[in-house]
């Protein structure tokens, strides 16, 4: 069974797409302004900022999805039915189009756990949303704010994947703790 092309889930992430399309859409073009590539300068000065403070960088974009396209998600949902996966770690929820896909794999997989971390509170809220509107949310434990801060007191066991969508700068310490 794979629970991403029957409803609720299917409408609930054709929505999100949509919103996510029109929401990032001057986003989207001032980086094809700049050239498909994302350039070694670039990726250097996306970490100089985040290294000076990367909660400045990410706020900025609070009204951004920086979702990931169909395609990946159902990548990701194909790499957690693999790995059999029964626990996920997602670092960068954003408003949950990943985390639906990834807990879509779980529930195909006979149940697991998410735990998904992301920074802006608004958009926390609103993953919860719709993991819930998709009759996921039973599988999602959602933490609000910084990852550094909600994941340091541990997960509650085994990982068997880890889904790395935010800051680069902090992809090693979230992967320590």
């Amino acid at each position: 069974m794979n629970t991403l092309i029957i409803n609720p889930v299917a409408a609930v992430l054709k929505q999100l797409f949509q919103k996510a399309e029109a929401a990032d859409q001057p986003l989207s073009r001032t980086f094809s302004s700049e050239g498909q590539e994302f350039s070694d300068e670039q990726f250097k000065k996306v970490l100089d900022e985040e290294a000076k403070d990367y909660k400045a960088v990410y706020r900025s974009y609070a009204g951004n999805y920086l979702n990931v396209s169909p395609e990946f998600g159902k990548f990701l949902y194909m790499c957690a039915r693999t790995r059999k996966a029964k626990r996920i770690v997602e670092f960068g929820t954003s408003f949950g189009i990943s985390a639906i896909h990834l807990a879509c794999a779980l529930r195909d997989g006979g149940g697991g756990e998410l735990i998904g971390t992301e920074l802006e509170a608004t958009k926390a809220a609103a993953a919860r949303e719709s993991l819930d509107a998709a009759g996921l949310a039973d599988l999602v434990d959602i933490r609000g704010g910084d990852a550094l801060e909600t994941l340091k007191d541990g997960i509650g066991g085994d990982i068997d994947m880890v889904h790395l969508d935010r800051a680069f700068y902090l992809y090693l310490p979230v992967l320590q703790l």
